[in-house]
């Protein structure tokens, strides 16, 4: 994932709605009930850090180890 400058890399699973992040930190978080129509939002953008602010950030989360 190389259009942003904090997010590292990120893995959707359709199936159960979740989206993991690795921002540039080394630092991962899940995020559920992401839905399919926003993560293809997310992956296509020009800016992915604006979509995960305005359509993911604020869905539950919690930090992978």
């Amino acid at each position: 994932m190389s259009r942003s400058s904090l997010i590292q890399r990120a893995i959707y699973v359709p199936t159960e709605q979740t989206l993991a992040v690795t921002f540039t930190t080394g630092r991962t978080y899940l995020y559920f009930g992401v839905p399919a129509d926003v993560y293809a939002e997310f992956a296509s953008a020009p800016s992915r850090i604006q979509i995960f602010n305005w359509r993911i950030r604020d869905h539950e989360f919690r930090e992978l180890d």
